[in-house]
This record gives C-alpha cells, sequence and structure tokens, in this order.
C-alpha cells in the first residue's frame, strides 16, 4: 500500500476505518479534535458525531460495544474526568464489540487548564493502557487495542499526547477489515452493574488484569532494542522518540507501547542485561514507580523533571548537564497576549460587563475565557466547563450566609450550555441562587475550531439537524424572562444587563450573535476608520481591546486589514470620531 504523510490524529482515524470500527463518539478538545474532523472521511463504512459532552460521547460508543460492534470515543485529557464515570464501569461489565478510549494529553498546557497525567485512570479503572509514539504506530496500535480490548473484555485507554497528536510522519495505509458484528444477547449479569453483579465481577477484572500483563511479555506492542549493554531506557510514547535523541549509540531501549498493566517479567529480563537503567517518561513517574515497586533499581524523576512537555534539549539538559545553545535573535519578538478576534461577538458583553463594579462574573473555558485579560478584565473565575453557572452558584450562597449582597453573572457558551451548563441552570433556578446565567452564543463551538454542537442546525457528517434553542431550554427550566440581545449593539447590552439585575422573576441572558469565522454564514463587510481631526486621544476605543485598534502620536489608528467594522470601537468613543465604512 502507498504511504502518506500523516498526523497523529489523522492516523488515529485512519486505524479506526481499517480496524472495522463502526460507531464513533467524541467532543471536541485539543489536542484530540482533529480525530473526528478526520472521520467523515469514511462515513460511508461508520458513523461518526459529536455528542453534548465526553460522558455522552463514551456511554454511546460503549452502548455500541455492548450491541456488538467495535466503536471509538475520543477527548482531551480534562475529558477523561468528565467521562470517568462510565469508564470504570465499562471496565466491570466488559465488552462485546471492542471498545476503545482515546485521552489526548497536553504535556506543557498548551491548550489547557491543567497537566494531568492520565496513565493513572488506567491504573486506577483497572483497563489496558496503549500508547504510540509516532503517526504509523497510532494507526497500528489502534488496531491491536481492539484485539485486546475483544480478547480481554475491557475498555482500552489509547493515550497520545500534543506531540504525537500533531506531530506528522509517514503512514503506510492498509485496507479496511470488515470485522462481523458480535451477536447481542440480553445478559442482565453482565451489562447490568448492581452492586451484587458487580462484587461478583471485580475478581474478574483482577483475573484479567494478570493475563493482560503475561500478554504484554510478548506483545508486538513492546519493542526491545538491545546495545552494548552499560545503558538501558525503559521509555513509551514521544519520551522514546526524545531518549532515541539524547542517549549515546550503543544504549539499549524497552519500548512500551503497552503500559498498563507493565510487562513486569519483560522489564526485569532486561534490567538484569545492562549495567544502570533509566525510565524516561513525561510528566510523572507512572511507569517508575511501579517498576521500582518490584524491586528493580532505576534511575527517573531525580534526574527528570515531571513538569511540562519534554523535549530532547530539556532532556539532554537534566540528564548530562549540557546546556542548550540558545542563539540571540537581532530583534525582540513583540510580546502578544491572546486577545478576542477583530469583530468577535463576546467583546460586546464583556466590555459591557467590564464597566459594572458591584458584581462577580463566574466564566468558564472557551474563547470567551479571553474577556478575563486586559483591557476588558471581566472576569472572575474559570474552572472548568460548566463552571461558570455551578461555580457562580456557589460564590452567591457564600455571598448569601456571609451578608454580602453581591450579583453573580454566571458565563457560559453556547456548545458549553449543552455540554455541562444545563445541570447548572437547573441548580440554580431550583436553589434560589442569586445568579443570572449568561449564554454566548456564536451558534459554534469556536474554542477547538470550529465544530457543531446542539444548537448549530449541522452534524458531523454534515447532515441538517434539529438545532435545539437555548432559550426553549431556558424556558423550559423555569426562567420567566429570558433576555435575548445582540453584544454588538451596546446600548441594548446594557439594557440587558440593566433588566437582568432589575427582574423580579428569574432572569437570564442570551448574547447571540454568530462567529464571524462561520464560513456558511454570510457577513456583511466593512471597515471603521478613524476622523484624526475629531479624535481627542481619550483612548476610550482601546478599553474594547480589539486588536485593529492602536495608538499613535496621540491619535488612534484602525488597521483596514483587521478590522470588519463591528463598529463597537466607535459606539464607545465620546465625540462620535470613528465611523464605519462600507466596501
Amino acid at each position: 500500500m502507498s504511504k502518506v504523510l500523516l498526523s497523529g490524529n489523522e492516523a488515529i482515524a485512519r486505524g479506526a476505518f481499517e480496524a472495522g470500527v463502526k460507531v464513533c463518539s467524541a467532543y471536541p478538545g485539543t489536542p484530540s479534535t482533529e480525530i473526528f474532523e478526520e472521520l467523515p472521511k469514511y462515513k460511508d463504512a461508520l458513523y461518526c458525531e459529536w455528542a453534548p459532552n465526553e460522558k455522552v460521547a463514551t456511554e454511546v460508543a460503549y452502548g455500541a460495544s455492548i450491541a456488538g460492534v467495535r466503536s471509538l470515543c475520543a477527548m482531551k485529557h480534562v475529558g477523561l474526568n468528565v467521562a470517568a464515570d462510565p469508564v470504570f464501569t465499562a471496565a466491570y461489565n466488559g465488552v462485546n464489540g471492542g471498545f476503545v478510549v482515546v485521552s489526548a494529553d497536553d504535556p506543557s498546557m498548551h491548550s489547557s487548564q491543567n497537566e494531568q497525567d492520565n496513565r493513572y485512570y488506567a491504573r486506577s479503572a483497572r483497563i489496558a493502557l496503549v500508547e504510540p509514539s509516532d503517526s504509523q504506530e497510532c494507526k497500528d496500535f489502534l488496531q491491536e487495542a481492539y484485539r485486546i480490548s475483544e480478547q480481554f473484555d475491557m475498555p482500552v485507554l489509547f493515550r497520545t499526547t500534543t506531540r504525537v497528536s500533531h506531530s506528522k510522519s509517514l503512514v503506510e495505509l492498509g485496507e479496511r477489515t470488515e470485522i462481523e458484528p458480535r451477536p447481542y444477547k440480553r445478559n442482565v449479569p453482565k451489562n447490568i452493574c448492581a452492586p451484587g453483579y458487580a462484587y461478583q465481577k471485580h475478581p474478574k477484572v483482577e483475573k484479567m488484569l494478570a493475563a493482560l500483563e503475561e500478554y504484554g511479555n510478548t506483545s508486538p506492542l513492546n519493542k526491545l532494542e538491545l546495545g552494548n549493554g552499560e545503558v538501558g531506557v525503559i521509555t513509551a510514547s514521544i519520551a522514546y522518540q526524545y531518549a532515541k535523541e539524547v542517549f549515546p549509540e550503543g544504549t539499549s531501549f524497552l519500548k512500551l507501547g503497552l503500559t498498563y498493566p507493565l510487562p513486569m517479567e519483560l522489564i526485569r529480563d532486561f534490567a538484569s542485561k545492562v549495567k544502570t537503567l533509566y525510565v524516561i517518561e513525561e510528566l510523572d513517574g507512572f511507569m517508575e514507580e511501579q517498576i521500582k515497586a518490584a524491586g528493580i533499581d532505576c534511575i527517573g524523576k531525580e534526574k527528570v523533571s515531571n513538569l511540562y512537555e519534554l523535549n530532547s534539549q530539556r532532556l539532554r539538559q537534566m540528564l548530562f548537564g549540557i546546556e542548550p545553545e540558545v542563539k540571540e535573535l537581532p530583534v525582540k519578538a513583540v510580546s502578544r497576549p491572546p486577545a478576542f478576534c477583530p469583530g468577535c461577538p463576546h467583546r460586546g458583553f464583556f466590555y459591557t460587563m467590564s464597566k459594572g463594579k458591584d458584581f462577580v462574573i463566574a466564566g468558564d473555558i472557551g474563547c470567551y475565557t479571553l474577556g478575563a485579560n486586559a483591557p476588558l478584565s471581566a472576569m472572575d473565575t474559570c474552572v472548568c466547563m460548566g463552571g461558570g453557572f455551578s461555580v457562580g452558584m456557589g460564590m452567591a450562597k457564600a455571598f448569601e450566609v456571609t451578608g454580602q449582597k453581591k450579583k453573580i453573572f454566571g458565563v457560559v457558551g453556547d456548545s458549553t450550555f449543552f455540554h455541562s451548563g444545563m445541570t447548572g441552570a437547573a441548580e440554580i433556578l431550583y436553589n434560589k441562587g442569586n445568579v443570572i446565567p449568561c449564554v454566548l452564543d456564536n451558534h459554534i463551538t469556536g474554542m477547538t475550531g470550529h465544530q457543531d454542537n446542539p444548537g448549530s442546525g449541522y452534524t458531523l457528517q454534515g447532515e441538517i439537524a434539529d438545532a435545539i434553542k437555548i432559550e426553549d431550554v431556558l424556558h423550559a427550566l423555569g426562567y420567566q424572562n429570558v433576555i435575548i440581545v445582540d453584544p454588538q449593539d451596546l446600548k441594548a447590552m446594557q439594557k440587558a444587563v440593566d433588566d437582568a439585575l432589575a427582574s423580579e422573576v428569574p432572569a437570564a441572558i442570551i448574547a447571540r450573535r454568530p462567529c464571524l469565522l462561520i464560513k456558511r454564514i454570510k457577513h456583511e463587510s466593512g471597515t471603521c476608520v478613524v476622523d484624526a481631526d475629531k479624535c481627542i486621544g481619550c483612548k476610550m476605543c482601546l478599553r474594547v481591546g480589539c486588536p485593529a485598534v492602536s495608538f499613535k502620536d496621540k491619535k488612534s489608528k484602525i488597521d483596514p486589514t483587521q478590522c470588519v467594522g463591528c463598529t463597537v470601537c466607535a459606539q464607545v468613543c465620546p465625540k462620535g470620531a470613528i465611523r464605519r465604512k462600507e466596501d
């Protein structure tokens, strides 16, 4: 077959196709998103979807497994926190068709709120853990993961990292293998995890893990490279690529692809063949702890940090004290903190909120998290998806019991509302919280690259879908005053805030305007210009935080190559010095 250049994510999608997978469900999250953006290429052979959240995605995929077909779900590392409930129980129930859960970890937190090491999930849930180190392995190891799942009757956690997910390398393609669906038969003891049945299942889980460890000693996922016997390295995933660059010629390597349960017999035999043994792994000492607990002496986290993403320079410095060569650039790059895009609909909302002095804004995960940055500085908290409502609720109750009369605005996006905001909205209403829920509806899942959601009207496979109206959900929950406003109309936006604050019945705000980057929507074109004679240099326009607006020679300037003519800057100008110019 031909060889093509694929990212790890693209290779996982190809691996699912070749492995005969039939049902795939996910919630988008960098660095895993592109797996499912690639899957519609194979929609004639399999079904794929965006689910409202990772828990739902996992349950859909697991349901397909119970019904007898191979299935896949995928998420970023924090998404597995959301999906943990069904994953842990699926470990006890086992599978019918092969069931694989992709978890993409994000060392150095390139696009994440923490740096957790999800290998511990496999150990805690008592399921197999498979880790590829390049794109070819992403494809090949995924196919082996399905065989492991079916042979050992368990889910498989398929862990990648940002570098594995996004790096490209050559991949030899294969043909799709059609897997005959396994018959579905009603099996109450297997598929219902009531306490009595669960009690009986746990010993089976432990027995399967022991058998899986024995399999690992000869598994094709684990590769032995013997050198001169002086130094040996046990490693896995992308850390293998770095270690190969750093350690000298003659080093022996045991590269593990099946990293839980660890093949201790194979590891012990490898350790006996070398004088000095290193364990090189990214983030925590997951393998090292188990290897040392087995009585095998090795060097690991005393040399290699458990902070941030590794690379060959960092590893060389930590192991051998070799400082990286740093070349000074003739020109220093200007610091450019992330900001809302020109014309972003969230800007008007947060500019309006930034003028309030006596309320708290509980934020959330999304493009709108940038509302916390100066000059808007209009967000007090950001914890996790859905936290904009429920964290805000906790703050409101704390203020209530301490006698502080603070109003809370809880903020989520439209995709987050469907992900985990609806339960928070119910919590606020049910427990009488002094919180105004605000949904920033830009018609898309913007943060992860424009994936559709239940409110967008389209599915992952491009089919037209029934769009769920956020206002209908809020009305159904019991919000009697749902205010829908265009956030780029600053007067209307301010009125919406004032009306919500004054409302004597439960109120909510939907700030609705589509993201300008949605290609299927035709947007008005134009730019704003500054009349230098009218501009007094008050810098009010700079407070909206638009990258197109700058200040030079005591006057405001607007870059026509960035400006999209949203007029937010014009609306805040006290002298009418900014106007919109049609194309």
